[in-house]
């Protein structure tokens, strides 16, 4: 009998010795804590064979593949448990958001017990999907667990700033006993909390906030990478995003020249994640413009890929799960409106179709789309589209009726460009939308509209209670409109109420100024109240009427007289200057004139005349031929010489050449 080999040895000895399922339980535990996570799974997989179902084993095996980034095996062992009683769908879920399929996690998380680490995912499916209502209502609901973390206090900063609502960070924090100051956070030592802090404050429009808050958290990384022993590409690599932030601040501060070398060193030197390298390149296009508009669209293209269903667009892995939508949308409009300048109409179409299935909630597709047609040169096509879509959806339609307003001002629509504006309630009140909309109904000669549109302004303003009040801008404006426009007795009441309102010397100058047309009492009125001008308090104005200052001024008429013969003497004093003359040039003789015609070119002068066409046949053919009709060139040279000459003989036609054997036997004969 052949002996056994040593595997063999060892498994009979397992099975005649088991290990202990505690034992095992001890290991696995060691593997975790070491972070050694496929030896963790190796070791779930011997605890499931000794005790076959056990719970704690099969979320052990789960987590450990999760850990491993190995979620296709995560969602694999699962499925394997779904005959158990044990629910995974917590992990399930969390699977499908780290494959992107959101909603599909969304879906596994409905009727779940909200607890804290449900709350959690479910946030940041919400902030992946774009919802950030839905996200901040999530970590509101979170506050009630008390979870002193400081990765959901960033997070929930982040979320705070994607929502549009960057104004309230601040006292969120405060609420949360974090203090967002430098100092504060220098001690907390998180360059991912300062990150964030700065991102809220360049929402804000705190620029030189956010760059000092951008510096601490570049100076923070750069110290915790350093004591972690990294090398000094992976550290900028670590800190792209902070780079690539802090070239922001420098182009909204103007800076673009600082703003474009630090895009350029991250696009060139590739030293940065997906996501800082796709933000760079959008801002340093942007910067660009249309400079090197064929290598921006080279580059935006590498970002960009088909999807594999019909009319969609998608960004390549690295980066679809990555970016947030704003961020998206603002890649996409770059690249269509790089396709315009290009001018590819026909690639832009395509590119925006793609993009009105994808983001059907956003209006940035239907902008793009009224932006080729304008392209195309037709601006009705555009205003149909536009118009179309704030009927439809008139909760997204402010920004869209602006741009309707925009194309239908620049095509001289100006009815189309007045009723887009007037549909936009919130920002009837403003300045520049009031300006603009009186521009437009005097355009269209409506007097009485562009009235009415500064009526219900200075309305709303007087029921304002804001800090920064504009109603004495308002109420001046419409008198001096309505004075132009011949209502006088609105005016004047205008005037008054801003002398009553405000006390304005500019106001009441015009009140007395209006009121002497209307009411010459109100006016009388109102003109003692005028501050005397310093200097005219000892002037007598009725003696000053008297003198011949005050005469009115006439015309001088034209003199009829003779010249007197002072005014002669002084005439004849003026002196006068000699000619100045070329060098050489003698004025006693001064020769011919000179051709007027002198600086025309010469086919331009009248005395230009062209040269003939020598019109004499010309023999072409071997040297010697005759033509066949008798006549050569030689012949009517010798015929025009034989004109000149009457005495010369007629020359006979001389015959043709032959060999040289023709003519020696022609000189014997």
């Amino acid at each position: 009998m052949p002996p056994k080999s040593k595997a063999a040895a060892a498994a009979a000895a397992a099975a005649v010795q088991p290990v202990a399922v505690e034992d095992l339980f001890t290991t696995l535990h060691r593997h975790i804590e070491a972070g050694e996570f496929p030896q963790a799974v190796k070791v779930a997989d011997q605890v499931l064979a000794a005790a076959p179902g056990d719970e704690d084993a099969v979320r052990c095996k789960v987590v450990a593949h999760i850990k491993s980034d190995a979620i296709e095996k995560a969602l694999a062992a699962i499925r394997a448990a779904e005959r158990l009683p044990i629910d995974l769908s917590y992990c399930k879920a969390y699977c499908y958001y780290r494959q992107n399929k959101l909603q599909e996690a969304l879906d596994l998380l409905k009727g779940q017990e909200e607890t804290s680490a449900i709350l959690q995912l479910e946030s940041q499916i919400y902030y992946r999907l774009g919802r950030m209502n839905d996200c901040m209502n999530s970590y509101e609901k979170l506050q009630k667990f008390k979870v002193e973390s400081m990765d959901l206090k960033i997070n929930i900063i982040a979320a705070l700033v994607a929502a549009g609502r960057a104004s309230e960070v601040q006292a969120t924090m405060k609420a949360q006993k974090v203090d967002l100051s430098s100092r504060a956070l220098r001690d907390t030592r998180s360059f991912e909390l300062a990150y964030n802090s700065a991102c809220s404050l360049i929402e804000n429009k705190k620029y030189s906030e956010a760059k000092e808050q951008l510096d601490l958290a570049k100076r923070i990384g750069k110290e915790e990478l350093m004591v972690d022993e990294y090398g000094d590409d992976d550290i900028e690599y670590e800190l792209a995003p902070v780079s690539a932030q802090l070239a922001y601040v420098h182009q909204l501060q103007g800076q673009t020249q600082e703003a474009m070398e630090t895009y350029n060193n991250i696009t060139s030197r590739n030293l940065a994640d997906p996501s800082s390298l796709a933000v760079a390149t959008t801002n340093l296009i942007s910067l660009k413009g249309t400079r090197d508009a064929a290598d921006s669209l080279r580059k935006l293209s590498r970002l960009i890929e088909k999807s594999t269903a019909p009319n969609q667009l998608q960004l390549i892995e690295s980066l679809e799960s990555k970016l947030s939508p704003r961020q998206k949308e603002a890649l996409y409009s770059a690249h269509v409106l790089l396709l315009l300048h290009a001018n590819k109409i026909d690639q832009a179409h395509e590119f925006v179709s793609g993009l009105l299935g994808m983001f059907q909630d956003s209006t940035f597709p239907v902008l793009l789309q009224a932006a080729v047609h304008v392209r195309e040169k037709k601006v009705q096509k555009a205003e149909e589209v536009l118009s179309q879509y704030a009927e439809k959806h008139p909760e997204y339609s402010k920004g869209v009726l602006l741009s309707l307003a925009q194309i239908a001002a620049s095509a001289n629509h100006f009815q189309i460009a007045a009723d887009s504006l007037s549909k936009i309630v919130d920002i009837q009140h403003m300045p520049a939308t009031v300006a603009t909309l009186v521009a437009l109904k005097e355009r269209l000669g409506d007097s009485n509209g562009a009235s009415s549109v500064l009526d219900s302004a200075i309305q709303w303003w007087k029921n304002s209670m804001t800090e920064d009040n504009k109603l004495d801008v308002f109420m001046r404006e419409a008198a001096t409109f309505k004075l132009n426009h011949g209502r006088d007795e609105e005016a004047c009441q205008l005037y008054e109420d801003l002398v009553k309102s405000f006390g304005s010397a500019e106001a009441l100058a015009g009140l007395v100024a209006t009121s002497a047309r209307t009411n010459l009492e109100k006016a009388e009125q109102y003109e003692k109240k005028l501050k005397p001008l310093p200097g005219l308090k000892g002037i007598n104005v009725e003696s000053l009427e008297k003198t011949s200052g005050a005469r009115p001024f006439e015309a001088p008429k034209p003199m009829e007289q003779d010249v007197t013969d002072e005014v002669k003497k002084q005439k004849a004093k003026k002196r006068k200057r000699k000619p100045r003359y070329p060098k050489g040039f003698d004025p006693a003789n001064p020769g011919p004139p000179p051709d007027p015609e002198r600086w025309l070119p010469k086919r331009e002068r009248s005395s230009y005349r062209p040269k003939r066409k020598d019109k004499r046949a010309q023999v072409r053919g071997a040297q010697g031929a005759v033509s066949r009709d008798g006549t050569s060139s030689a012949s009517a040279s010798s015929s025009s010489k034989a004109n000149q000459a009457t005495k010369a003989p007629a020359a006979a036609p001389e015959p043709p050449k032959g060999s040289n054997k023709s003519r020696k036997k022609k000189s014997r004969s």
